[in-house]
């Protein structure tokens, strides 16, 4: 349950580009460069939390694959 509940909070909303990855471009884009605003507190935050339940599933897959 855990790896379906990360995948569905990290990716919310799905259309047209899920969160996450809108967060990630933006900061691997350079805010700056692009033209586009600087990543404020907030974003930080969004990202943060968006990302927060991703990462639980895979170290908890993880976790499983090496358990066994």
């Amino acid at each position: 349950m855990l790896p379906l509940m990360a995948i569905l909070l990290g990716f919310a909303p799905f259309f047209p580009e899920p969160h996450l990855f809108g967060k990630v471009k933006w900061l691997l884009g350079g805010g700056a460069i692009t033209g586009e605003q600087p990543m404020t507190g907030m974003d930080w935050f969004d990202l943060f939390f968006h990302g927060l339940p991703l990462v639980f599933g895979v170290s908890y897959l993880v976790y499983l694959l090496v358990k066994k």
